[in-house]
């Protein structure tokens, strides 16, 4: 067992944070030091009591390192620790820096000028398409977007980055082996050939309220900023923008319609100081020295074009009449000028031509930024 092996031994006990791994290592100078000894010297450090002790001192009764390796090799993905160049520098400097992560994909050096964009999984319509917008700006630029994997924002953002051909990143809440939520198998595996997939937690692990907090500290931590797009008073989002703030990093926040609870949380980052965020420039100039607007592209707007399909006249109206605001099929048949029936069978057509989509409520809006 070499030192990378027992670091994921330890990583694996249950109990045994990273603040007490590096209180043991301090300690007893290697993770493998740390494995083979006896109970009373474990409980002589600092933070070790008598139940963290046996649990570290008989480990090999409960876990099964040799299965967990074998797991790591067929599933093709990496073990990377604290000493390897490809740790996160960022994440690095956080006071509770994961023991080891799991990766499936590849950190890069560029993807130390990250930005976590997370917020609900509850997403109004208005807030995808900002995650989205957002994500494509700052990923089009050579930004890398990390966010959560989570439905909601988090898939948004992912996505947004993917449409722009720029690197994502998604920190998992459960094993790497897990697939949540289980709709974003296809994004997962895109995620991982453009950027990288990653988390803290051996194989199998499953989702809980503990782990995805531990999930939102590395977002926050390996992050320059986290921008929250959408967020209740009482969403998870807010817990990464807690981190950013405690870790010393920048906070933004998109604003919303004043009368959606989604949009409190956000409203009341900005009224304790987090800065608002309206385009990717508002995020951009607080980091002029990674990317000074001489030597940056312009940021890519949303196309408001038609797209290049073939569409007959009543078509191109109604398209044209849904405008960049939800509508509903009063308001389009106002704005186009052509009877019900015809704005029903346009409408139809656009949506199966993926132009525009249905919300809830007969309400329709364009369809620019799917990934």
């Amino acid at each position: 067992m070499d030192n990378r092996e027992a670091l994921v031994a330890l990583n694996m006990i249950e109990g045994v944070g990273p603040i007490r791994v590096r209180q043991l290592l301090e300690y007893f100078g290697d993770a493998r030091a740390v494995l083979s000894a006896p109970k009373h010297q474990l409980m002589q450090v600092r933070g070790i009591g008598e139940e963290t002790a046996e649990a570290i001192a008989n480990w090999e009764k409960t876990i099964d390192l040799a299965a967990e390796l074998r797991r790591i090799a067929e599933f093709g993905c990496q073990i990377v620790t604290q000493a390897d160049a490809e740790y996160p520098e960022l994440l690095r400097q956080i006071y509770d820096p994961p023991i080891v992560l799991y990766i499936k994909g590849k950190l890069k050096v560029q993807d130390k000028n990250a930005v976590a964009i997370v917020g609900t999984r509850e997403a109004t319509h208005y807030g995808i398409e900002t995650a989205r917008k957002l994500a494509y700006q700052l990923a089009y630029l050579g930004v890398t977007v990390v966010s959560g994997g989570a439905r909601g924002i988090d898939t948004a953002a992912h996505q947004g980055a993917l449409a722009a051909k720029g690197r994502t990143i998604a920190v998992l809440g459960t094993g790497i082996n897990l697939v949540v939520p289980p709709e974003n198998k296809d994004l997962f595996e895109r995620i991982s050939a453009n950027g990288a997939l990653i988390t803290q937690f051996p194989f199998n692990r499953t989702a809980d309220k503990r782990s995805f907090a531990i999930r939102n500290r590395i977002v926050a931590g390996m992050t320059l900023g986290t921008v929250v797009v959408e967020a209740g008073l009482h969403s998870g989002a807010l817990i990464t923008a807690n981190f950013a703030t405690e870790y010393g990093r920048q906070v933004f926040a998109v604003p919303g319609r004043v009368d959606s609870p989604r949009s409190k949380g956000c409203h009341d980052l900005i009224k304790k100081g987090a800065k608002l965020c309206e385009s990717a420039e508002d995020i951009l100039t607080e980091f002029e020295y990674l990317f000074p607007p001489s030597n940056r592209a312009a940021v890519p707007v949303q196309a408001s074009a038609l797209p290049a399909l073939s569409l007959s006249e009543h078509e191109q109206k109604v398209y044209e009449a849904l405008g960049d605001e939800e509508s509903s099929i009063e308001d389009v048949i106002r704005r186009s000028g052509l009877p019900s029936s015809v704005v029903n069978v346009a409408l139809l057509s656009l949506e199966i031509k993926r132009l525009i989509k249905q919300l809830p409520g007969k309400v329709f809006v364009r369809n620019r930024w799917s990934a």
